[in-house]
């Protein structure tokens, strides 16, 4: 009994040596980026030989991030981005999880097949499509409200939708919802339904109340892209003023590059990320491991 339990102690205490390791590999490059944010270019550069590389000392100070406000709109970018990412993840949630809802609940014929060429279009890659989408879009009608009158014009390229709307459907977070709503019991739907409720109350009232750790996914699942999008913004969007974080990137190397500011721009669109992560990261494992119990 004694030797049981002091294996399961040495094994316990392995895996956590492991798991600490692992945390650590994983932070050193964050942890390197947030030192060298607040240290001039040769220090950087002189410390990259010792352990002095990642910690705060030497000349410290918070001059390379106020010299990002001054080289770059940061601040613009930045309002962009969050509200872009927000737009999507909400209007994802509400498009995604409807559509999982009609494809998990509803008997409606066909429904199979058309779950399967939802899943097909995860092995199409983005670059394969963006040629052919940046035509689409161009094709759209625009409408826009210049004082009292409402004037239209054709295709979507410079603004805000672009940016958002190619990307509000998304096969995988209909998978994901798809597999949560089927591990919700669908006696509660009969139940609501003899109460005189309809299928969208039963989504709104029954089945997402019940799928918090689905929502949370697939909300960080949806954030991140739209937040770290590069490729599409770069082909489709010139004003500087409708430009997100990402694409400010490439404005540091386009003259003289300081490293410190690269490390400062660096954090300031790394943090929001990080912070998301670990406000959802219980949900996150949670749908995760729900998703793979059925199915």
């Amino acid at each position: 009994m004694k030797q049981n339990l002091k294996s399961n102690r040495l094994s316990i205490a392995g895996t956590m040596a492991v798991r600490i390791l692992f945390a650590v590999a994983a932070a050193f490059p964050i942890v390197f980026m947030l030192v060298s944010s607040l240290k001039p270019d040769q220090q950087i550069f002189g410390d990259m030989s010792s352990v002095a590389a990642f910690l705060p000392i030497g000349n410290i100070s918070f001059d390379n991030y106020g010299a990002v406000f001054d080289r770059v709109p940061a601040a613009r970018f930045l309002m962009n981005s969050i509200g872009i990412s927000a737009i999507t993840v909400v209007l994802g949630i509400f498009v995604n999880s409807l559509c999982a809802f009609a494809l998990s609940r509803m008997q409606v014929r066909g429904k199979k097949i058309v779950f399967t060429a939802i899943l097909a279009t995860l092995i199409v890659p983005f670059q394969t499509l963006a040629l052919p989408l940046v035509w689409w879009v161009n094709q759209l009608p625009y409408f826009e409200l210049n004082g009292f009158s409402l004037e239209f014009s054709k295709g979507w390229l410079d603004t805000y939708q672009v940016q958002i709307i190619p990307f509000i459907a998304n096969a995988f977070s209909i998978y994901l919802f798809h597999q949560y709503f089927e591990s919700i019991p669908k006696e509660l739907d009969e139940a609501a339904r003899i109460d005189g409720a309809g299928w969208f109350k039963i989504y709104r009232q029954v089945v997402m109340p019940l799928s918090g750790p689905a929502t949370a996914t697939v909300a960080i699942l949806t954030f991140l892209p739209a937040w770290n999008s590069y490729l599409w913004p770069l082909m489709v969007v010139q004003s500087e003023e409708l430009r997100p974080v990402m694409i400010g990137i490439q404005y540091f190397f386009q003259l003289n590059v300081s490293w410190g500011e690269v490390m400062a721009y660096a954090s300031l669109i790394t943090v929001p990320v990080v912070v998301l992560f670990i406000a959802f990261q219980r949900s996150f494992v949670n749908s995760i491991a729900s998703s793979g119990v059925k199915g």
